[in-house]
């Protein structure tokens, strides 16, 4: 009876303590998170399940054309999955064209799904403070991004982590870039 109890014990401490880490991982390290919408497409589909890294900006800073997830309530949705664009310090701004100019300078990406047809608040430059992004969906003409004032700069204490890795639909699963 006394070695019963003793492996029932064992079992529930075992218990206890991977919750514990479970827990922990969960806060401090990575999460899963559910994209919500269009405004990620081609990358991102409404639907597909992200792992996001917790851990890694708190050691250093986000680079462009990193996906972030950052904490804006939208409706029931509390977080918004963008790419950032513009860093601290930066001036961006946006042409008539949909152009997308860093500091003056024509920013090479391909991540835009098509041609930005309204530069938003971008159409003046943007100058971003030493913990602001700018950031965009690559679904460009359908997102509420940083060229909306209502969302406007991302300051870095809001962001939860980087997008790193999809995991579903598992035809799908892999890296992010």
């Amino acid at each position: 009876m006394n070695r019963v109890l003793k492996e029932i014990l064992d079992t529930v401490i075992y218990l206890a303590v991977v919750f514990v880490l479970l827990v922990l991982f969960i806060t401090f390290v990575a999460q899963r998170t559910d994209v919500s919408g269009s405004s990620m497409e081609y990358t991102l589909q409404d639907g597909d399940s992200l792992i996001v890294d917790k851990l890694s900006y708190r050691f250093k800073n986000p680079e462009r054309f990193d996906i972030i997830i950052f904490e804006y309530q939208y409706g029931d949705e509390p977080c918004f999955i963008k790419r950032i664009i513009g860093l601290p310090g930066e001036t961006v701004q946006i042409d008539t064209n949909g152009t997308i100019y860093i500091n003056g300078e024509v920013l090479e990406e391909g991540y835009g799904a098509e041609i930005i047809q309204d530069p938003g608040r971008a159409i003046d430059p943007i100058v971003l403070g030493e913990d602001e992004y700018f950031v965009l969906g690559d679904n460009r003409n359908h997102s509420m991004d940083g060229r909306d004032y209502s969302v406007g700069n991302v300051k870095k204490s809001t962001i939860v982590g980087k997008a790193f890795v999809r995991i579903f639909p598992f035809s799908k699963f892999g890296a992010l870039d």
